[in-house]
C-alpha cells in the first residue's frame, strides 16, 4: 500500500471511529475507483456497513475484500463476524478460523469464532475458544459477557455470576451485565427449588 492509499485509509478510520461512516465509505469506494484491489478499502467499507448494521452491504463489500486477498485476517475476521450477526454460524465459522490461521491468538477472533461454535451446537467446543480468549485478554468485557452468556444457558450460574461481577467492577455502567448478573442469580435460586424438590 502506498503513502497516499494509506493516509486516505487512516482518514476514513478516524471518520468510522467518530461515527461518520458514510464520509468513511465514501473515500473508500474513491480509492477503490483508482485501484480495485485494495483490500482495505473494501475491509473498511465493510466494516462501516458492519456498524450501521447493514449486513448484507458489509456482505458485499467483505466478500470482495477476500476474494482480493484471501490470507486477510482482518477481511476473514469481519466477513466471520457479520455472517454470526446474520445467524449463518457454518459460514462464520469458516471465515473465523481462516482468520484465526492467518492471526493466532488474536483474542477478539477467538471471541467470535467461540461464539459461533457454540451457537452451532458446539458448545464445549466454543466454552474452550472464548477461555482462550479471555486468557490473552482478561479485561475485555465482550469477552466477560459471551462467555457468562454461554455459561448461563449451559446453567453453571457459578462461573456466569462470576464473570458478570467481574464485568461489573471494570465497567460498574454495564447495564447489559447487570441484567444478566440479575437473571443469572434468578435461574439459580429456581434451579435450586427444583432440585430441593427433586429430593
Amino acid at each position: 500500500m502506498d503513502d497516499f492509499t494509506e493516509a486516505l485509509i487512516n482518514e476514513a478510520d478516524q471518520l468510522k471511529l467518530s461515527g461518520r461512516h458514510q464520509e468513511a465509505i465514501k473515500i473508500c469506494e474513491k480509492l477503490l475507483m483508482a485501484d480495485l484491489t485494495c483490500t482495505e478499502a473494501f475491509e473498511e467499507i465493510g466494516d462501516n456497513y458492519l456498524s450501521l448494521k447493514e449486513f448484507e452491504k458489509a456482505e458485499k463489500a467483505l466478500t470482495r475484500a477476500v476474494k482480493v486477498n484471501p490470507d486477510s485476517a482482518n477481511a476473514n475476521y469481519l466477513l466471520g463476524f457479520t455472517y454470526s450477526a446474520m445467524g449463518a454460524w457454518e459460514k462464520s465459522i469458516s471465515y473465523l478460523e481462516n482468520a484465526d490461521k492467518s492471526q493466532m491468538n488474536h483474542p477478539e477472533i477467538l471471541r467470535c469464532l467461540g461464539w459461533s461454535y457454540f451457537h452451532y451446537g458446539q458448545k464445549k467446543k466454543g466454552i474452550i475458544v472464548l477461555e482462550r480468549s479471555l486468557n490473552l485478554a482478561w479485561d475485555d468485557c465482550l469477552i466477560l459477557c459471551d462467555l457468562g452468556v454461554c455459561y448461563l444457558n449451559e446453567k453453571n450460574f457459578s462461573r456466569a455470576i462470576d464473570l458478570f461481577e467481574k464485568v461489573l467492577k471494570l465497567e460498574p455502567e454495564n447495564e447489559k451485565a447487570r441484567e444478566c448478573l440479575k437473571a443469572c442469580r434468578f435461574f439459580q435460586r429456581e434451579y435450586d427449588k427444583l432440585k430441593k424438590k427433586q429430593f
